[in-house]
């Protein structure tokens, strides 16, 4: 997996009191990776869920769609400074999916098609916090922005929702994922500015 390009900066600081400090704002919708973007036919997408006792509990593509889903309008806070107000989604909430599992689990690795991974506590995909979104602005979700399907995670920098989301597993350990590993957050929070680690 390759190393993602530089970012963004440079702008204006706004004020404004839904925007954390450090960010700035952007009407654009910038596209970071940290590779080449999966392109994964629905007929071929599944998400999955493994419980600590290596349990899984799948989800194809239709059976997805038929779930109940939500319309959250959230705030896009990215580790490279840009943020994006009130963005429209469809989506699965997490709640759904994990009423479906049996799991004493405290933390999350979320892994993606194309080998990218992150990692979460478990309370922070619960109480109407995360979804796997499918839909922006009304679209289907673009290869470029993580569809089919991507976590959207947006009280957290957007390199916890990852983009082409395949599963999810639960255990009581917190294994850090790719940027983790690599000098990020482990946690993430914006509004702390918790972008790399000692931040």
């Amino acid at each position: 997996m390759g190393i993602v390009s530089p970012g963004f900066s440079g702008r204006d600081r706004v004020d404004d009191r839904r925007l954390p400090p450090g960010q700035y704002l952007t009407e654009d919708f910038p596209v970071l990776s940290a590779g080449p973007t999966p392109r994964i036919p629905p007929a071929e997408w599944e998400f999955r869920i493994t419980t600590e006792s290596g349990q899984v509990r799948r989800w194809s593509w239709p059976e997805l769609l038929a779930l109940p889903s939500e319309r959250p309008t959230v705030d896009l806070h990215c580790v490279t400074k840009w943020s994006k107000l009130g963005t429209g989604w469809q989506g699965v909430s997490l709640d759904v999916l994990l009423a479906e599992v049996d799991t004493a689990a405290d933390f999350a690795l979320a892994d993606a098609y194309g080998g990218y991974t992150t990692n979460l506590p478990l309370a922070d995909l619960l109480d109407g916090q995360a979804w796997i979104a499918y839909r922006y602005e009304g679209e289907e979700l673009a290869p470029e922005h993580g569809g089919p399907a991507r976590l959207l995670v947006p009280h957290l920098y957007l390199w916890k929702s990852a983009k082409w989301i395949h599963g999810l597993t639960l255990g009581f350990a917190d294994e850090p994922g790719f940027w983790e590993t690599a000098g990020y957050h482990n946690y993430g929070d914006p509004w702390r500015e918790q972008r790399y680690q000692g931040d």
